[in-house]
């Protein structure tokens, strides 16, 4: 059966959305953030796909484990991973992550409205993560106004020179 499960969480947070494929995930995600982002407020969950089949967890802001135990009960899925976060954005881990030799797929690192789509078998014991809907549709091209406006938000957020 195919299904959608929206991710529950405040517009302005940002998550990341992917596979791994052991325990020990947890506490190297916890290390390649702490490693790159000194001081980030996050959360991250982790579904045990085997043995005990638990949600692993760990992270440095309540809120945010509590925001990565709660979309990981929702989606359920063997050895999918959620890093909520609240005082940085993906980019600043991304490349950091998925460096983490057990990562096996990112499947979105956003703050948009997003829906997981999954899998799951008839017996109810095994789900999957078939892809994800990251946001909306476009509704045009930018042009030269929208260009400036870009290249200027970009630059508030400190990731160009002014």
């Amino acid at each position: 059966m195919i299904q959608e499960v929206e991710i529950e969480k405040p517009a302005e947070i940002n998550f990341i959305l992917g596979q791994t494929h052991f325990i020990k995930s947890v506490e190297d995600l916890y290390e390649a953030i702490t490693e790159t982002v000194p001081g980030a407020k996050f959360g991250i969950a982790f579904c045990e796909a085997s043995g005990k089949r638990l949600i692993r967890y760990t992270g440095t802001s309540q809120d945010m484990i509590d925001l990565a135990i709660k979309n990981a009960q929702k989606i359920g899925a063997g050895h999918s991973f959620v890093i909520f976060m609240e005082n940085f954005f993906p980019v600043n881990i991304l490349n950091s992550i998925k460096n983490v030799s057990e990562v096996c797929r990112i499947y979105c690192a956003t703050a948009n409205p997003t829906d997981v789509i999954i899998y799951e078998e008839e017996k109810k014991e095994k789900r999957g993560i078939i892809g994800v809907l990251d946001g909306f549709t476009p509704r045009g091209v930018e042009d030269e106004k929208e260009k400036i406006w870009r290249k200027n938000i970009i630059r508030q957020f400190g990731y160009k020179e002014q």
